[in-house]
């Protein structure tokens, strides 16, 4: 994998992250297996870049953001931040990590304390950080706030009075309040209407060229990912199974599951058919995934070999990654 890095490396490093959640069963809960939600993942982030990261729904997209900001330890594998492993961060390590890698969560009705008002959510983390003295707080927070689209006036209501585009914009100004140079976007526009969704991407889009923030984009709208992210990762079952510069890949795709995904995307232009590519049988359980390529049982092009062994991690070209026996 490969990523702008800049002079001194990348901003974000993944290696071979696992994530697998016991199952258990009987009166003494014992562990008879495990759903491998993430299992082998490899990515790098560089500074002022986003990573779309796309997939069908569970397959591991969110669980792998929450590892990237430590909101959940990995089974195995490690998470570098600017070179640092996160797994023995503890203490002002860990604090001074929490300030520059944020989260933008996907449900903005939820992800809000409805006790609070919009001015002290945003306030928490300059006050948890000991970001501005107690004077300016007010200020800043305006700042804020108006930053993202809203009114300063808006620092004294409560959530359940904001539409949903205006609650993920106090989301982001709540990132946005601690300087963060990461923020992990776990699908922030899934829960949105189309016409607000546009707006919060560009949004998202304007942020990353005025502070230089770096966004892991996870979503499973391929057409939302294209217009924000400058490289982007397909994952299927807890792996990644292609991965490229965002214009190669929507361009020419090489695993047949980036393909059948792209085939259901619709064109602007009403007057092209939309023709997606079928796919057979549902997505396996993945507390028993398939053997060799876990794509096989619903490829077309599936082969003996990838029935029985794991297709390895190949670059076919500049940037770009693929795990597929048939790609070339």
């Amino acid at each position: 994998m490969t990523a702008p890095t800049g002079a001194n490396g990348p901003l974000l490093e993944c290696h071979d992250l696992t994530k697998w959640f016991p199952v258990t069963a009987g009166l003494l809960q014992l562990t008879v297996g495990h759903v491998r939600a993430v299992d082998g993942v490899s990515l790098i982030l560089g500074r002022g870049e986003t990573l779309g990261l796309v997939g069908e729904s569970g397959c591991g997209k969110s669980t792998l953001g929450r590892m990237v900001v430590k909101l959940s330890e990995p089974t195995s594998g490690e998470v570098r931040f600017q070179g640092r492993s996160l797994r023995r961060l503890r203490g002002l390590g860990l604090h001074e990590f929490r300030r520059r890698a944020q989260i933008i969560f996907q449900d903005p009705y939820s992800s809000l304390n409805p006790r609070m008002t919009a001015g002290t959510i945003v306030a928490e983390g300059l006050r948890i950080h000991c970001l501005a003295p107690r004077r300016q707080v007010p200020g800043r927070v305006a700042d804020l706030l108006e930053r993202v689209g809203l009114h300063a006036d808006d620092r004294s209501r409560y959530p359940h009075e904001f539409s949903g585009g205006q609650r993920q914009r106090i989301g982001i100004a709540r990132a946005l309040a601690v300087s963060p140079e990461l923020i992990v976007c776990d699908e922030p526009v899934s829960a949105l209407d189309v016409s607000i969704q546009a707006q919060i991407v560009e949004l998202l889009r304007d942020l990353q060229g005025d502070l230089g923030l770096a966004y892991l984009f996870i979503a499973h709208d391929l057409a939302v990912v294209r217009h924000i992210s400058h490289r982007v990762a397909v994952m299927y079952l807890g792996r990644l199974c292609e991965e490229a510069p965002t214009d190669e890949l929507y361009e020419q795709p090489l695993h047949p599951y980036t393909r059948a995904l792209l085939s259901a995307v619709p064109e602007p232009d009403p007057g092209i058919p939309l023709d997606p590519m079928p796919l057979p049988g549902e997505v396996p359980s993945p507390a028993h995934p398939p053997s060799g390529c876990r794509f096989h049982p619903r490829c077309g092009l599936a082969m003996d070999v990838c029935r029985v062994e794991q297709p390895e991690w190949r670059e076919l070209s500049p940037g770009h990654f693929v795990a597929c026996h048939a790609a070339h």
